[in-house]
């Protein structure tokens, strides 16, 4: 292991570590002792009736995200997730006058993020949400507040595979992606035959499969892969470019506009102040290879 590299993991480390700290707080959320806690607005008002004034008279909210995915949503030993996804919810609940330790973090998985918002079991889903059109027709979008892209992940010594095409003349390998996720329909038009493609309900079990030598390759967003290898003692590796944008948004109940509209507004209002890139090179932009995070360009709140 190279020098950079172990200083990549130690700054990793340093950050997961921090982040659990924040989540050492009272009752459900993540606790506000961190110096990563956004400001939280002491005097607020929205219009009755709206999403925003039932959260901010209340107090308190419910986050889906992810508890797998280092520097997005990870787990930590206190039971608490944490990583970039997590301080973007906090920013969100700060800008309402709700403090972290008000934040009930509730672990979903790619294939059930519709049906959470839909349920009405959260009021928000942050875990790493690609925005598309399918999604679009069972829930409302704020965002984006980041775009990665989709890549391939192999063990280190792996000289096979090089990119998602080398699936197709590899037809014997199998590659692991999760259930109910883009990058896992996405892939099936690099495969030769369907029996490839092998999916669970979280990227920690592809992770183990790939190490298991159970698949030869792993797929999903770069930035996720790249959580994973920083956390593999030298194990895995990116191969080929990334061949797919994806624009991560905050999923919310369909045809909330107005609350869309103020996610949008505290996300910018995150970005001008400095905070949405502490945000980000305190997670998942502390893993060697991340790319500096820009906010994009709100869409359009429908």
């Amino acid at each position: 292991m190279s020098l950079r590299t172990r200083a990549a993991m130690a700054a990793l480390s340093t950050a997961v570590l921090t982040l659990s700290v924040t989540a050492c707080g009272g009752g459900s959320g993540t606790g506000s002792g961190s110096s990563l806690s956004p400001s939280v607005a002491s005097s607020v008002s929205f219009a009755a009736g709206s999403t925003m004034a039932r959260l901010s008279g209340a107090k308190k909210m419910t986050v889906g995200t992810k508890f797998d995915q280092p520097g997005f949503g990870l787990q930590g030993l206190d039971g608490k997730p944490a990583g970039f996804d997590v301080e973007m919810a906090k920013i969100i609940a700060g800008k309402l006058g709700i403090q972290p330790d008000g934040i009930t973090f509730k672990e979903t998985p790619s294939k059930v993020r519709e049906e959470v918002i839909e349920r009405g079991e959260v009021d928000l889903v942050i875990a790493t949400y690609t925005i598309n059109d399918k999604r679009k027709a069972r829930v409302s979008f704020a965002g984006p507040y980041y775009v990665a892209g989709q890549q391939v992940m192999v063990k280190k010594e792996d000289s096979a595979i090089t990119g998602p095409e080398s699936l197709k003349t590899n037809a014997s390998a199998k590659v692991c992606s999760v259930t109910g996720s883009t990058p896992a329909e996405t892939i099936k038009t690099y495969l030769a035959n369907p029996a490839q493609l092998v999916t669970f309900d979280v990227y920690s079990k592809c992770a183990d499969a790939l190490r298991t030598g159970q698949v030869q390759a792993m797929t999903t967003d770069n930035v996720i892969l790249l959580g994973l290898i920083s956390k593999s003692q030298g194990s895995f590796k990116l191969v080929g470019e990334k061949f797919t944008q994806e624009p991560y948004g905050v999923g919310i109940r369909k045809g909330d506009t107005s609350f869309c509209e103020f996610i949008n507004t505290s996300l910018k209002e995150a970005a001008d102040s400095g905070a949405y890139e502490k945000a980000w090179t305190s997670t998942a932009g502390g893993v060697e290879g991340a790319e500096k995070a820009q906010l994009p360009p709100a869409g359009t709140c429908s």
